[in-house]
């Protein structure tokens, strides 16, 4: 089985919704931070991707049809030409909105307060699974925060600069035929047209509100895919 859909979109531009519809519609399982946060043990493939430009793919993907979000979208080239059939949705939202989103669920959990680390360090001094987890999210800060972002993401001005320039470069390097810039908004018939598949009855799948981030990322933590 390899991959028949690539998510080029940032995080927070309905990721985990276009992950939930893309189930729904039949691309079963799809990749999703989620997944590496519940098996932490896989981080090896990915700071394999990283330092290398590619990875053990079939091991990685096994049972996979498609991957959305991060740790995905930084090396959505590298995934293109290892699935070069595969079709990639660029999912986008409002900049203002998508800023929002980041500062109040990725960036916060990202910087937490002095009373939290260490309520976190002694967490982590007697749960070696959690140790695992909280590689996976410092490896997100730094391949997100530090290599996207340069450190920058607080400077609206620059973030929107990066935010505008990963999509547009999304949009030159994928060939016109197999991209999809989508919107969740936009409802089931672009991505029902783009995939080729019939429109559900019931309405596309709204996930993982900001209000719902910190819950969500708690039970991730304790190894329960959500």
């Amino acid at each position: 089985m390899s991959i028949k859909v690539i998510g080029a979109g940032l995080p927070r531009t309905g990721t985990n919704t276009l992950r939930e519809s893309l189930q729904q519609l039949g691309f079963v399982k799809t990749y999703h931070m989620k997944e590496l946060l519940v098996h932490p043990e896989n981080l090896n493939y990915w700071t394999s991707l990283r330092k290398t430009g590619t990875t053990h793919w079939e091991e990685l993907y096994n049972g996979y049809q498609a991957t959305v979000d991060f740790p995905c979208y930084p090396w959505y080239k590298e995934h293109l030409k290892q699935y070069p059939e595969a079709k990639v949705i660029l999912s986008v939202r409002p900049f203002e909105q998508w800023h929002s989103s980041v500062y109040s669920t990725i960036w916060q959990a990202q910087n937490p307060s002095e009373s939290q680390k260490t309520e976190m360090s002694e967490k982590l001094l007697s749960n070696p699974r959690l140790q695992s987890v909280m590689k996976c999210l410092e490896f997100a800060k730094e391949v997100i925060m530090e290599d996207h972002f340069q450190g920058r993401f607080l400077d609206k001005t620059f973030a929107e600069e990066v935010f505008n320039k990963h999509n547009e470069e999304v949009k030159k390097h994928v060939p016109a035929k197999q991209l999809l810039v989508f919107d969740v908004l936009e409802g089931w018939e672009p991505l029902c047209t783009f995939l080729n598949v019939p429109v559900p009855d019931e309405p596309l799948p709204h996930t993982n509100k900001r209000e719902d981030f910190k819950a969500m990322l708690g039970e991730l933590m304790s190894g329960h895919l959500v």
